[in-house]
């Protein structure tokens, strides 16, 4: 079974169970699974659907903080829930030593030791950490620390 079909499968036992949070994100996700297709023209691989997930957990993680900021809470609380059922379908997040691993590791590969470096060292970084699912703002904070001493 592909990601897609799981998808579309527990949206409708979420129906069944009349679980309307998680019904109402896997609806989310499956038209953005789907607007994608219409763009690309082909079906998209669990790659591909992968990606796409990231991508919603990124802007729902984004919306959080604004949110917050704002006084929301209702609201950051509606979007947190969006990210619990969003990340059921993705790998294991990579654990903040699986990070700073990936992030010591490539700077010791590009030799960085400034700033300056921090593309190649997050391009590294992301590569090492293919599959585990890993948060880029992580990512980021992590290199800065460690390039700024």
């Amino acid at each position: 079974m592909t990601l897609k079909d799981r998808i579309i499968s527990d949206m409708t036992a979420a129906m069944k169970a009349k679980d309307a949070a998680r019904t109402s994100t896997l609806r989310m996700v499956k038209a953005a699974i789907t607007n994608r297709e219409k763009e690309g023209g082909a079906p998209l691989t669990d790659e591909d659907v992968m990606k796409l997930l990231r991508s919603q957990l990124k802007q729902r993680r984004d919306s959080v903080e604004q949110y917050q900021k704002a006084g929301r809470q209702d609201l950051a609380d509606k979007e947190t829930t969006e990210i619990g059922v969003i990340e059921e379908y993705l790998p294991q997040a990579a654990s903040e030593s699986e990070i700073e691993q990936a992030v010591a590791d490539a700077i010791a590969e590009t030799g960085a030791t400034s700033m300056k470096d921090m593309g190649a060292v997050m391009k590294g970084a992301m590569a090492k950490l293919a599959g585990k699912n890993a948060d880029g703002k992580i990512v980021s904070d992590t290199v800065k620390q460690k390039l700024a001493g």
